[in-house]
C-alpha cells in the first residue's frame, strides 16, 4: 500500500502527497547543487524526520511516565561530503525544555532519541551527534 505519492515537477522539484491525510509539501534542490533551494532539499528532509521521530518517541515515553516535554525544541545541522555527494553527520541539539527533568527523565528521554526508528534505520557511515540543553 502506497501512503505517499511524489511526482517530479521539473527544474529539479518534487510534491509530495500523503495520501491518507492529503498533507502536501515540495522540495527543492539547494542551491550548492544546481537547485534555487526554495524548499528543503531532499536530505533536509531527511534530517527533519530524524528529528521529528526522535521527539514523537521522547513524546510517547514521557506522556507514558508522565513528564512533560512540551515545546521542546530541536536545532537540526546537517554535514554533506562528496564522491558520492552524501549526509556525513547529523546534529542534533534539544533545547527549551519546559521543566526540569529528573536524572531518569533525561535517560528516558535520551533513550527515546538514539531508539527512534529514523536512527535506528540511518547509516552507521553518518555521524549523529546529539546534545542536551536542560
Amino acid at each position: 500500500m502506497h501512503t505517499i505519492n511524489s511526482i517530479y515537477l521539473g527544474d529539479l522539484r518534487t510534491s509530495l502527497k500523503h495520501l491518507s491525510s492529503s498533507a502536501e509539501l515540495f522540495t527543492d534542490a539547494p542551491l550548492d547543487n544546481q537547485g534555487k533551494g526554495e524548499s528543503f532539499s531532499p536530505t533536509d528532509l531527511l534530517c527533519a524526520s530524524l528529528a521529528a521521530c526522535a521527539l514523537t518517541i521522547a513524546g510517547i515515553a514521557s506522556r507514558t511516565h508522565e513528564f512533560n516535554i512540551d515545546g521542546v525544541e530541536v536545532e537540526i545541522t546537517k554535514s554533506m561530503i562528496s564522491n558520492p555527494r552524501r549526509i556525513s553527520a547529523i546534529g542534533l541539539r534539544f533545547f527549551n525544555f519546559p521543566e526540569q527533568l529528573s536524572d531518569k527523565q533525561k535517560a528516558i528521554f535520551e533513550n527515546s532519541v538514539k531508539t527512534c526508528p529514523v536512527m535506528l534505520s540511518l547509516s552507521t557511515e553518518i555521524q549523529k551527534n546529539t546534545e542536551y540543553d536542560y
